[in-house]
């Protein structure tokens, strides 16, 4: 495991989705209470950056652009979201938001066989 600390669990308010730089590539952190989870920084629809689009609601995160929305804890799917949200392991320890990052997580934006133009906001 390489645990490695991203911020200070303070850097990020409540409900909020905050961008931070780990080894060479950028993860989002979202806080619900005392919860913290770590994301790729972008969505897996069309690649908008979540710490610009996204808008949290209850426990639900969603990317403004096309309305794709997940669980902000799981980043499994909610409402129009085709895909599941990857997810580094996160934990609060001593203060600091903390991920286990072996590698950078990316998704696959060419493969989009299971997208329909039709769900397309555009």
């Amino acid at each position: 495991m390489s645990w490695k600390k991203i911020c200070a669990a303070s850097d990020v308010p409540e409900n909020t989705v905050k961008k931070f730089m780990v080894d060479d590539f950028n993860v989002i952190v979202v806080r619900s209470g005392e919860e913290f989870r770590v994301y790729p920084p972008l969505c897996p629809h069309m690649e908008e950056a979540l710490d610009e689009t996204a808008i949290i609601e209850g426990q639900t995160i969603t990317c403004s652009k096309h309305l794709w929305g997940w669980d902000i804890l799981t980043g499994k799917i909610q409402g129009l979201a085709e895909r599941d949200l990857l997810c580094y392991e996160a934990k609060c320890e001593d203060g600091n938001v903390m991920a286990n990052i072996e590698s950078e997580l990316l998704y696959d934006y060419a493969s989009e066989e299971d997208m329909d133009d039709d769900d397309f906001f555009n």
